[in-house]
């Protein structure tokens, strides 16, 4: 039952002062700033597309708790999620909603796979919308946009900076150069980019001879074939580039199956796909056990209290690089508010283009600065590697968790 107060003069004038007092604090509390996330959060690419959303949700909760944007007196970030779904057509459209009904964002991040970054990224540089992405492909800018800030190394970068790595790890743990390669990829645009660098650059100049090189569009039906010639081959390394979670599972099954997983045939991958907790739902610790991937971000050290507040809020189990870069995003638009002292797209837009500010706490490598391309000068990479069921950061040394080790080629 509700009860109900009768109205006297005297709680009239006092609500009414209330009110007004009340009023004035509203007046004068600086109005929230929107930040926009469109990610996959439904199809194929939901889990991801959420785990970004966590990342999101972490930044804005900290970025306020330490006192929101002084410039702008001590105004709160707010988050605007988009679901971009799972194709490029469908990500092109949410972005289109998103600038239509969302005039007050100031910035946005997004959107996971590069095919969908590559149309978002066009409709947000038409209303000059200040997007930051942590996608690889190097086309993303390399279209002369000028609203579009890439915080990873590009896909082409990440294969230079981390391949010549990883062949060092093989050559000192196993006493002998690998000489041969397989490559397993879908045709989305990161691997597409990725395999562009391999075969033009890399290969030839680490001596690798291409022994296989097979292409798939997701999601993945059968594995079998792709297996089987991984098996007919037997190259020094497998280099196995899925971005589904199902397609990643499906083809360690069947290397299992053929006995080729657990280290006998050295698996590299270059996307985080294969290092998701969703993973050991349907493959064991041993079968992953060793597999490495080249990420463009990774839960690394110094990183403990991050890691810590994603375990208590959201039950993950270790950190990838969607939440972590995420997470940054929302710092470096906070930067970049303070920079511009304006809750305003093109002010915000001009303050990345211009920023200055040191190390990047958040991404691996280099500064919180951009070149005239829009790619964050410096960016590294991180090597990731599958130990006693969880992935950790082998790469680079002062950023490890632990060390990395080569598994043995049967």
């Amino acid at each position: 039952m509700t009860k109900i107060l009768p109205v006297t003069r005297r709680t009239f004038v006092s609500g009414a002062a209330a009110i007004g007092l009340t009023g004035v604090a509203r007046a004068q509390a600086p109005a929230d700033v929107k930040v926009g996330l469109i990610v996959p959060l439904s199809g194929l690419y939901a889990r991801p597309g959420a785990v970004m959303k966590m990342g999101a949700e972490l930044g804005i909760a900290d970025v306020n708790a330490a006192g929101g944007i002084k410039a702008l007196g001590g105004a709160k970030l707010q988050l605007v999620a988009l679901d971009c779904g799972d194709t490029v057509e469908k990500a092109k459209n949410a972005a289109q909603r998103m600038v239509a009904q969302e005039p007050d964002l100031v910035a946005a991040t997004g959107s996971y796979l590069s095919s969908f970054t590559l149309a978002v990224s066009e409709v947000t540089e038409r209303a000059g919308l200040p997007l930051l992405t942590l996608s690889y492909s190097d086309l993303l800018t390399d279209r002369g946009f000028r609203h579009l800030f890439q915080t990873s190394a590009t896909a082409a970068a990440q294969s230079e900076l981390g391949l010549p790595e990883l062949m060092k790890l093989a050559e000192a743990a196993s006493g002998k150069r690998p000489k041969t390669v397989a490559i397993a990829m879908d045709n989305t645009g990161t691997s597409i980019a990725t395999a562009k660098a391999l075969k033009e650059k890399l290969f030839p100049k680490l001596g690798l001879e291409l022994v296989m090189d097979e292409v798939w569009t997701p999601p993945l039906a059968d594995a079998t074939p792709l297996i089987q010639k991984v098996r007919a081959t037997r190259p020094d390394l497998f280099l196995f580039m899925p971005n589904a979670v199902s397609d990643a599972k499906l083809g360690l099954e069947k290397m299992n199956e053929f006995g080729l997983g657990q280290g006998r045939i050295p698996t590299i991958s270059f996307s985080i796909t294969i290092a998701e907790p969703d993973m050991l739902q349907s493959v064991s610790p041993e079968v992953v056990q060793g597999i490495m991937t080249i990420v463009a971000n990774w839960g690394v050290k110094g990183q403990e209290k991050l890691l810590a507040d994603l375990k208590t809020k959201y039950k993950e189990p270790w950190m990838t690089q969607n939440v972590v870069s995420t997470y940054g995003d929302m710092w470096l638009i906070k930067e970049a508010l303070e920079k511009s002292g304006k809750a305003d797209r093109a002010a915000v837009s001009e303050a990345l283009r211009t920023l200055d500010a040191g190390p990047a706490k958040y991404y691996p490598g280099g500064t919180l600065k951009f070149d005239d391309k829009g790619r964050r000068v410096g960016a590294g990479v991180v090597i990731v590697q599958w130990q006693n069921g969880i992935p950790v950061t082998v790469y680079p040394n002062d950023l490890a968790v632990a060390a990395p080790f080569w598994p043995k080629k049967s």
